[in-house]
């Protein structure tokens, strides 16, 4: 956690909570940290793990493109003023919708399967989405490049489909692979490139090599930025890549206040948010480092829970912590990804306000707010 305690406590003051706090500097810290392992490398961001207008157009003036899956990311990718080669369109059932919008902003296609060639808007660039077929070291759902998955094409399967690119009168660019998020051991990424590097015979010299991103946070970048630059020089490739993680996570705190405790087969601290706003442990068993913003009393192991009528609407298990006060501040950490960006309003409940935090900015203002909180009447707006 990079924001300090009394800043995060001004802020929960201030916009109420649950409250998902940004800090700028590790944003910046975090691009600076891919640049620097990745060198001259593209970077494209991820938008699905965290499509904030302010961070998108904090990133787009850094210069960083953007992986898009879905017609409104594009819309979010227009609207902070990319185009062109700045944006790929992903995704393994891209709809009519995507393919316009991809072609009329110039974007680069990642082709998912071979029946998707025909579809591409005429003379479109387009890269070959390849599967690894891995065992990879992440949740089962978010492994992307393992054979199981619904992602991709087959080793065997990528030449054919760059040359049916090639005859469609397309540009093929290269090869894609991101083979899932949140991975644990570096080697798959060292397993995954070196597959690709197998293909060269078969494929020839490619424009690009697209190594995707799904690097763990405490990753060693240069380590695997070594292995991609090896598998993009085999081919004779510029080297691209897509974080999105790794980029926002650490950057993001979720703030909850104590609504209160239970002790029945278990220490209960209840809190203020729940599943609606971080789905991430309920959904893939994840764990984020929680911090208690108190002091004193007795240290004892609690679960945090949310106020959801569901009995998976936990945030964390056996946190040692002092003895929880009503109203106290929890911070629960790495929660810039997937975290507001999944967050929902199943109960009617309203989606939290989101704030970034930059002391030092013009106008003397440490914090802005980014994100309105939602009121009960804009959940329910577009119902008839």
């Amino acid at each position: 956690m990079t924001i300090p305690t009394t800043a995060l406590q001004t802020a929960a003051e201030r916009f109420g909570t649950p409250l998902y706090v940004y800090d700028a500097a590790e944003l910046d810290a975090a691009l600076a940290r891919v640049r620097s392992a990745f060198g001259t490398a593209r970077v494209y961001y991820a938008m699905k793990a965290n499509p904030n207008l302010t961070l998108l157009r904090r990133l787009n003036a850094a210069g960083v493109g953007f992986e898009c899956v879905s017609s409104g990311e594009l819309a979010r990718a227009e609207a902070v003023g990319a185009s062109g080669e700045r944006i790929l369109v992903n995704g393994p059932a891209k709809s009519e919708a995507e393919y316009l919008t991809g072609a009329r902003l110039g974007a680069t296609f990642i082709v998912d399967r071979e029946e998707e060639v025909p579809l591409l808007p005429p003379h479109s660039r387009a890269l070959v989405r390849v599967n690894p077929a891995l065992a990879v070291s992440t949740h089962d759902h978010l492994a992307t490049g393992a054979a199981g998955s619904k992602f991709g094409v087959t080793l065997a399967q990528a030449p054919r489909v760059l040359d049916a690119l090639r005859d469609a009168g397309h540009t093929a660019l290269g090869l894609h692979v991101h083979i899932g998020s949140a991975i644990r051991d570096a080697h798959d990424f060292t397993a995954a490139f070196g597959r690709l590097s197998e293909m060269r015979e078969q494929t020839g010299p490619l424009a690009v090599l697209d190594a995707g991103g799904g690097w763990g946070l405490d990753a060693d970048l240069h380590g695997i930025a070594r292995e991609a630059r090896a598998a993009a020089s085999a081919f004779g490739a510029e080297l691209w890549v897509e974080p999105g993680r790794y980029l926002v996570a650490r950057a993001g705190t979720l703030l909850t206040r104590v609504v209160g405790t239970k002790r029945t087969g278990r220490n209960f601290c209840l809190v203020d948010a729940g599943m609606t706003e971080l789905l991430r442990p309920m959904l893939y068993g994840a764990e984020h480092p929680v911090t208690p913003l108190w002091d004193g009393g007795e240290v004892e192991t609690w679960d945090i829970a949310g106020p959801a009528c569901e009995s998976g609407d936990l945030l964390a298990r056996d946190i040692s912590m002092p003895q929880p006060t009503r109203g106290a501040l929890v911070a629960i950490g790495e929660a810039g990804a997937y975290g507001a960006a999944m967050s929902g309003t199943y109960l009617t409940r309203s989606r939290p306000a989101e704030a970034l935090y930059e002391p030092g900015r013009e106008g003397g203002a440490d914090w802005t707010v980014i994100r309105h909180r939602e009121t009960p009447q804009d959940v329910w707006a577009a119902e008839i």
